[in-house]
């Protein structure tokens, strides 16, 4: 999708309203857009804050299917302010247009329901954070050239989104914010997209920022910076890269909320839009005493050139981290190319998705995996790459 100008950045109207949502075994008309016709397949995901994901395909005028899409029906904002903050986001994610970020289309606030709708890009893979459930599973972690093809693409789209201007040339200053496991899916053929740019931090003129005092995503892939509200830079993702990168590498997230005592959790004035992974006093508690010792403990078994790469996009400094996601990719890509015997890129990919999802999957009946468990709801096997049973 072409990259919209500035003044064109605006919302799309769908002039019918949208129904109730469908039975899983259903498919039941939505809306149309342009002469294309919207139709619910299945709902894939309820999230706490009352957010809805639909996969539903596309009908052009003649009735043939061109694909399917993701329907998300937002949370409503309950005041103006939260309103504006939010169309601005989605707004903001219109301008992305990259290889390995998902798209947003369309997006209709319906009156009648006063629901707003989005239409996104369907990835049809799993999430990092489904195959990093299925790896500790199966009691083994992801593999290094899958870590290192991944964390790469990741930052080609960071860089991308992070240098983005508008069409007057202006610098828009976009961070993602949220760069954690369950905003990076795996497509069917290996590719990898970066999702949910609607958390962003933007410098965009006049644009409604979140309050001071809430904190925005999964505090447990947070930078230092973001935990003490200060100012955030490129390098706040990069951050958030290697905390995702060691936990795909080690199968153990870097911070251990048992490793800071209860009483080390002070109450915060700060407040979180979603339900963290981590509980966010025992977060900045923990971040007190990180440090470059806490990162070697957890990437020690590791080769010396990918413990390099981690060991700089974690520095507590910010100064002190890769200057940019750019430079985080290239170091990334030249490990692989030092340490990788093979090739490894999108083929390669799929194959150990499908497989790792295959050997976590088997223990799917018989495990309880907690809260977040290994596949979302409403996602069958074969969509996640298991093998149909005879």
């Amino acid at each position: 999708m072409p990259k919209r100008p500035e003044d064109e950045v605006t919302t799309e109207e769908l002039p019918l309203r949208v129904p109730s949502l469908p039975a899983p075994s259903a498919s039941r008309f939505l809306f149309e857009v342009e002469g294309v016709r919207y139709e619910a397949v299945r709902e894939l995901e309820v999230r706490p804050s009352g957010e809805r994901l639909l996969k539903a395909e596309r009908r052009v005028a003649d009735g043939a299917l061109s694909g399917p899409c993701l329907v998300r029906r937002i949370a409503s904002p309950s005041t103006y302010m939260q309103r504006t903050r939010m169309i601005e986001e989605v707004q903001l994610a219109f301008r992305l247009n990259h290889p390995n970020i998902a798209q947003v289309f369309h997006m209709q606030v319906d009156e009648l329901e006063d629901a707003p709708y989005a239409i996104m890009e369907y990835v049809g893979g799993p999430s990092l954070e489904t195959l990093v459930c299925a790896a500790l599973v199966r009691g083994k972690p992801l593999s290094e050239g899958f870590c290192l093809y991944v964390g790469a693409e990741v930052a080609d789209a960071l860089h991308y989104a992070h240098t983005l201007t508008s069409e007057k040339g202006v610098h828009l200053g976009i961070v993602h914010r949220d760069v954690s496991p369950r905003h990076i899916a795996l497509g069917q053929h290996g590719e990898v997209k970066v999702l949910d740019f609607g958390a962003a931090y933007s410098l965009l003129v006049g644009r409604e920022e979140s309050p001071e005092n809430l904190l925005r995503g999964d505090v447990a892939y947070a930078s230092p910076e973001y935990l003490r509200k200060e100012g955030l830079t490129p390098r706040s993702d990069v951050f958030s890269l290697g905390v995702l990168l060691v936990e795909a590498l080690t199968n153990k997230h870097l911070f251990e909320v048992h490793d800071a005592p209860v009483s080390a959790a002070k109450e915060s004035r700060f407040q979180t839009e979603m339900q963290p992974s981590l509980p966010l006093g025992q977060m900045q508690a923990l971040m007190e005493s990180f440090g470059p010792d806490v990162v070697e403990k957890a990437v020690a078994h590791l080769n010396e050139d990918l413990k390099a790469v981690l060991h700089t996009a974690l520095r507590l400094n910010p100064e002190e981290r890769f200057a940019t996601a750019a430079d985080m990719r290239d170091a990334l890509r030249g490990v692989a190319h030092a340490q990788l015997h093979e090739p490894y890129g999108r083929a390669e990919a799929a194959k150990e998705v499908a497989r790792v999802v295959s050997e976590g999957g088997a223990l799917r009946d018989e495990v309880e995996f907690g809260e977040a468990g290994i596949y979302p709801d409403g996602l069958e096997k074969h969509e996640l790459g298991l093998p149909k049973k005879g």
